[in-house]
């Protein structure tokens, strides 16, 4: 995923998070597009893999 690309995924998760907020009721709006990005940052990074060790880490063989 380049730049851009991953600059369009931020500001799609932001506008999903705006809508969030705004059906929650929150009217404060110098703290909503703060709040939308700052979700959407957290939703990217949840989307990294995260590093297993011991038994999690061992891949199911498959059959063929």
């Amino acid at each position: 995923m380049n730049d851009e690309e991953k600059e369009y995924l931020r500001d799609l998760l932001a506008g999903f998070a705006l809508a969030g907020l705004l059906m929650r009721g929150n009217n404060k709006l110098e703290e909503l597009a703060e709040g939308a990005y700052a979700l959407a940052d957290h939703m990217i990074e949840a989307r990294k893999p995260q590093e297993t060790i011991g038994l999690p880490a061992i891949k199911k063989r498959v059959k063929k």
